[in-house]
């Protein structure tokens, strides 16, 4: 991949020299983190999505599920201190993270935000999180994604 052609989820990870795998697809904001696991050929417990909260407080909050798993939202806040999180609305994704709906990662937004990963990913060697782009996903291990975003692993799902 030319250096051009890198996300800004590369860029951190190879800043941080954590080795990854790059896998494209052609890219349709319309299919679900089920069809992308099945064209990865991956089981879709391995594929991650990355989701954007509100706590009760205004801080926000990430949490990366299995792209088959919905997000409890009161696991979610048990596990950031909160009262309640919200998911945010769609519109704020771009101005928040710099990612858009379909491609939003945990890696590089535009501001570090407390970040959780959900617990089963550490039974697994390699887990697939959106590369920061629609059509573009990253393979590495979940070790790694901890590393990288400075977070834990909890039950949030």
């Amino acid at each position: 991949m030319r250096n051009h052609d890198k996300t800004n989820v590369m860029r951190v990870l190879d800043g941080k020299k954590i080795s990854y795998e790059s896998h494209a697809y052609e890219p349709d904001a319309a299919l679900s983190g089920e069809e992308i696991a099945a064209i990865l050929k991956e089981d879709a417990e391995m594929v991650f999505k990355t989701l954007v909260t509100q706590g009760k407080s205004g801080q926000y909050y990430v949490f990366v599920v299995p792209v088959k798993d919905a997000l409890d939202l009161k696991k979610a806040a048990k596990a950031a201190g909160e009262k309640s999180v919200s998911m945010i609305k769609q519109k704020e994704l771009l101005p928040l993270t710099g990612y858009v709906h379909g491609g939003c990662s945990p890696i590089g937004m535009k501001k570090r935000f407390p970040t959780f990963i959900h617990e089963t990913a550490k039974q697994y060697e390699k887990m697939f999180v959106s590369a920061g782009r629609v059509g573009l996903q990253i393979e590495l291990s979940p070790g790694d994604l901890s590393d990288a975003v400075g977070c834990g692993f909890e039950d949030i799902v």
